[in-house]
């Protein structure tokens, strides 16, 4: 088995995280909006301010909270904001869409594919509803995904670490397999070691900002915790340190 240090992915949903995660050593950048919900679709102008990242961004092509059975209506949406983010430069997108009993919709997954032309493709976390995780990474693969974003069908990464660790095995180097939700600087040397993944997806997010309360109690919303570079450095900094890291 090979060693090595692991790629690193940051998910941000504003242009503050968008600048934070353009540092020596992070790998790729996802760019959504509504981290709370999973992620969304972001905006046009921050796919057009991405276009300017140092490092490669993906988008979110998510149009919606909840499930991903799609309308007509809502693939057609997905497959505009899919033009935007070709138009807007950005390395590729992160696409999902699954039928009623959670198999990967093959159909829909081509035709958003298709569209994409040359630009990147990862395959978010509606694998982790599938019936059969393996059947879903072959036709990932089938469908020429670059990778597939999982928790090993947990609620976060380091509970499903035996999963991850089959479904590594059973993708053998054809498509990789990058961990994500619940990774911290206080877990991800374990679920490496463990599962022998090649990629980490993290958001690396500090403490929330305050704000005055009025903004909240009218209804704005509540400021979210930012991106913070002293935690992506810490994560760069455990994945580089240990040269026994494997690399499937």
């Amino acid at each position: 088995m090979e060693t090595g240090m692991p790629t690193i992915e940051i998910c941000v949903e504003d242009a503050v995280g968008l600048r934070t995660a353009q540092r020596p050593g992070v790998t790729r950048i996802e760019l959504c909006s509504a981290l709370a919900l999973g992620g969304l679709t972001p905006s046009a102008g921050l796919m057009r301010l991405a276009g300017q990242s140092r490092v490669p961004v993906y988008a979110m092509i998510r149009p919606r909270e909840g499930g991903f059975v799609f309308t007509a209506e809502e693939v057609d949406q997905m497959l505009a904001d899919i033009d935007a983010a070709r138009a807007a430069g950005l390395a590729g997108v992160v696409l999902g869409a699954a039928l009623n009993d959670r198999t990967l919709d093959m159909h829909t997954l081509k035709l958003l594919s298709d569209a994409c032309g040359d630009m990147g493709r990862t395959l978010h976390r509606v694998f982790d509803l599938t019936p059969n995780p393996l059947t879903a990474v072959d036709q990932a693969v089938e469908l020429g995904f670059e990778r597939i974003l999982t928790s090993g069908q947990a609620v976060i990464a380091p509970k499903g670490q035996s999963v991850l660790k089959n479904i590594v095995n059973h993708a053998a180097g054809r498509i990789e397999i990058m961990a994500g939700s619940g990774v911290r600087v206080g877990n991800v040397r374990e679920l490496v070691q463990e599962t022998g993944v090649t990629a980490i997806h993290a958001s690396c997010r500090g403490p929330s900002v305050g704000q005055a309360c009025r903004v909240w109690e009218l209804g704005f919303g509540r400021l979210a915790s930012r991106t913070s570079g002293r935690i992506i450095d810490q994560m760069l900094a455990i994945l580089a340190e240990d040269a026994t890291l494997p690399v499937a």
